[in-house]
């Protein structure tokens, strides 16, 4: 993977006015933030395929003089936070720094070439041509599917062989998921068949090779369990400490979007609600668990968990006094056995899957589905959540509010 420029590089790209590497933006005020999220699409995607990073320089005008922007910290989180906002999909690989120039101090985003092509910013396909930005077209588009299909190395971008489109539900595709995916002008054209759109969405493996992908089947699929067999999750609600009083037992399989939505069917229909007459003179509502905190949870149990080299489900047990969620698969990539749950920590072993669940609405910002629920278990009285890992599964334990 290419390494960002040393700080004597940055300053000679600066002021390299012809550069296509480079974009300048004097601040983040008006429609600024909008164009920076553009511009690192478009560098996410390295249409040229330089094998280089592009860089934007905030704070600084377009002839290279200062801006006169005072780079705070806030700021540079701000620009850091694009990268996982769900704008962007994938989220790229990006760092975001500050530089003192012979100008004065720039924030620095460097943007590197994205290893599963193409990148979205809400909806669009963002490129480079020479110096300015565009929007995709289809040989463009065929370009970046091409580089992703041999350049892939996650397991969720893998053909299933077994599988063809007729396994897909495809008019789900067109009428649901595809509108949500891509913006409104780009779906109008009409020179891009239904195939080219597929793996435009890494629902296929390229449109000269029409097999569904991994993710294609657990988005797409009409029974995903046919190919992933561990491709669902198992509720139970236990009446004892143990798991010898079963009170209800369901299997919630089909593809992702409903197995998340059954699963969230169970969290509300057997969550408790307590109403408080005589606190107040209004009635006080207070849940055993917060429901935003258990969908958050489980819906982060989805996304990170293994596929690969395993028939294992994911494994929710409603407890009396607490609900344990078991997901196979450890932590992944830059994410420890130590680190795990930590704010600003986050790598992704399903990076399409990651894309799907944000198109589909079961994911808003990225890496922040842990941090979210853990607000809601505090402010509805509710203990910590507690993780337990190891290369095999993640345990998250949630404990009924006091």
């Amino acid at each position: 993977m290419p390494r960002p420029y040393p700080h004597r590089e940055l300053e000679a790209l600066l002021t390299d006015a012809e550069s296509d590497r480079v974009e300048r933006k004097e601040s983040l005020r008006g429609d600024s933030p909008r164009l920076i999220r553009q511009a690192i699409c478009a560098f996410a995607n390295d249409l040229p395929d330089s094998g280089k990073p592009g860089v934007i320089f905030v704070g600084v005008r377009d002839d290279g003089t200062a801006g006169g922007l005072e780079i705070t910290d806030e700021l540079l989180r701000r620009l850091a936070d694009m990268k996982t906002d769900g704008n962007i999909v994938p989220p790229p690989a990006m760092t975001v720094r500050k530089e003192v120039f012979a100008i004065g101090p720039v924030a620095v985003v460097t943007v590197l070439p994205s290893d599963s092509p193409p990148v979205r910013h809400r909806g669009a396909i963002r490129i480079r041509v020479g110096p300015r930005r565009a929007i995709a077209g289809p040989q463009d588009e065929r370009i970046l599917n091409e580089k992703r299909r041999y350049s892939d190395r996650h397991f969720d971008a893998l053909p299933v062989r077994a599988a063809t489109l007729a396994d897909l539900r495809l008019p789900w595709f067109e009428e649901e998921y595809l509108p949500r995916a891509v913006d409104p002008e780009t779906l109008e054209a009409n020179d891009r068949t239904r195939v080219e759109r597929l793996a435009a969405t890494r629902m296929i493996l390229s449109s000269d090779e029409p097999v569904p992908t991994i993710s294609g089947i657990l988005i797409l699929g009409r029974r995903p369990v046919d190919f992933l067999p561990g491709a669902y999750a198992q509720f139970l609600r236990i009446g004892g400490r143990n798991e010898d009083e079963v009170l209800d037992a369901t299997r919630c399989d089909g593809p992702i979007h409903r197995v998340v939505r059954r699963m969230e069917e169970k969290f509300a229909a057997h969550n408790l609600v307590a109403v408080d007459f005589r606190s107040g003179p209004i009635e006080r509502r207070k849940s055993t668990y917060p429901l935003h905190a258990l969908e958050q949870l489980f819906r982060n149990a989805v996304l990170h968990r293994t596929y690969e080299g395993t028939n294992a489900y994911i494994r929710v047990c409603w407890y009396p006094d607490r609900i344990e969620i078991v997901s196979p698969g450890g932590p992944y990539g830059a994410v420890t056995p130590e680190t795990f749950g930590q704010p600003g920590l986050v790598d992704y072993r399903n990076p399409a899957l990651a894309e799907a669940m944000r198109v589909t609405g079961l994911a808003q910002r990225f890496g922040f589905g842990i941090i979210a629920a853990r607000r809601e278990l505090r402010a509805n009285g509710n203990p910590e959540p507690e993780f337990e890992t190891d290369d095999r599964w993640v345990r998250c334990v949630v404990r009924a509010a006091g």
